[in-house]
């Protein structure tokens, strides 16, 4: 099996967009930064704030867009139940008359 940044950021990307299991991975991502053991600890300066900040980075940039398509959806929704949108389109067939 072949473990590559993408594909671990691939995963991490589908699980924190999995509603069950997404307080799960916030929690984890939270507890992982504010650990001091992690996979290259935090005493070597530049490795290891490095690893924290990219998960740091990952959480925000995911949580940001789930947000984002939740407000959207909302939206929608809430358009949908209204019936009315400003961009109403109305279709009229219309027939020559000679």
């Amino acid at each position: 099996m072949k473990l590559s940044i993408a594909s671990v950021y691939s995963w991490y990307r589908n699980v924190i967009r999995n509603p069950k299991y997404r307080w799960w991975v916030i929690i984890g991502t939270l507890v992982y930064v504010l650990s001091p053991f992690d996979v290259a600890p935090d005493f070597f300066l530049p490795f290891g704030e490095i690893d924290d900040i990219v998960l740091v980075g990952m959480l925000l940039t995911e949580v940001s867009s789930v947000t984002v398509e939740y407000l959207k959806n909302r939206k929608d929704n809430s358009i949908a139940s209204n019936g009315t949108t400003k961009d109403e389109t109305i279709e009229v067939n219309a027939a020559s008359v000679e």
